[in-house]
């Protein structure tokens, strides 16, 4: 064999050689790594701002001009043990609006009147206090509102400071469905509207006072009702009745406690006797946070949740 031809024969064979080793060897591989990061909203405009605020830290939330221009709001929070001071300042405000109403919404859509506020010169500074430590501000003519949703009518609304997430709604949520909970046993989440009561924020070992608006055939009585949390145990509810009116035959008086996420609790019952016009119910519930509902139901009734009409909600007694 001559020599060139060797040559070109052993440059073919390193050649083979050379491809096969390269295709054995591992190849480096590049990962991708994908975040996905979800925001809460539950109306696609914007128009749904509950957050929670935090203990110690005064917090500047601006309030959003709606259906109004030029006008500018903003709104200080500070939340500490004795619950959450709101101090208001708005101005610009058009001439021809001389007082509005500024509520709370919280993430059950709970509506929380805070009071009115005068305007004077397109201009109005306001305070008041609340229990509630997640929710959002909204000032609207309306004096009486009781719901809220996109279509509320209102001239100025909170918007979510920097850091901040938006709560969803836990029951009912209006717009966008972000989060809901179902109602246990046969009573729908509906048939009441029950506000928690915050009971986080009540000082341990002491009574705190609270209100109950009547209704129905319960119209004109009045009652105290006293809460007593306990560090290391159940909370007390103490309701005690005064210029009791006379139940219909067959009826009793239902206290019932009521979670965030609908579930109730029975606290007791009043047999309400002819020329009867006090009566106390005592009890307790392990439930961390709950509203109070009063119901007139069958004395014979036996069923675990509510299922007669409400005469009475219990509410927070504000300055």
């Amino acid at each position: 064999m001559g020599k060139k031809m060797f040559a070109s024969l052993t440059a073919v064979i390193l050649g083979i050689s050379t491809a096969m080793l390269a295709r054995g060897q591992t190849q480096p591989q590049t990962e991708t790594t994908t975040t996905t990061v979800t925001q809460t909203v539950q109306n696609p405009d914007g128009s749904y701002t509950v957050i929670e605020y935090p203990v110690g830290k005064e917090v500047q939330v601006k309030l959003d001009p709606v259906m109004i221009t030029g006008a500018n709001g903003v709104a200080t929070i500070l939340r500490d043990d004795s619950g959450t001071r709101i101090k208001l300042n708005l101005t610009g405000v058009p001439a021809a609006v001389t007082s509005l109403n500024l509520y709370a919404i919280d993430e059950t859509g709970t509506v929380t009147s805070l009071g009115p506020v005068a305007i004077t010169n397109g201009t109005a500074t306001f305070s008041s206090t609340t229990p509630a430590t997640k929710f959002m501000l909204i000032a609207s003519p309306e004096a009486n509102l009781s719901s809220y949703d996109p279509n509320t009518k209102i001239l100025f609304r909170s918007a979510v400071p920097s850091g901040f997430a938006v709560i969803p709604h836990t029951t009912m949520p209006v717009g966008e469905k972000v989060g809901a909970t179902t109602t246990p046993g046969s009573t729908p989440a509906s048939a009441y509207t029950v506000p928690m009561l915050n009971i986080p924020a009540y000082k341990k070992g002491d009574d705190t006072k609270l209100k109950i608006n009547f209704t129905g055939a319960l119209t004109g009585a009045r009652a105290n009702v006293f809460i007593t949390p306990r560090k290391d145990g159940p909370a007390e509810v103490r309701m005690r009745f005064h210029e009791l009116k006379e139940a219909p035959s067959g009826q009793v008086l239902t206290l019932w406690a009521v979670s965030p996420d609908n579930h109730f609790v029975k606290l007791g019952q009043v047999v309400n006797a002819p020329g009867r016009n006090e009566a106390e119910i005592k009890s307790e519930t392990t439930l961390p946070d709950f509203g109070l509902l009063l119901t007139m139901e069958n004395a014979t009734a036996t069923s675990v949740n509510p299922i007669g009409p409400g005469v009475g909600i219990v509410e927070i007694i504000t300055p």
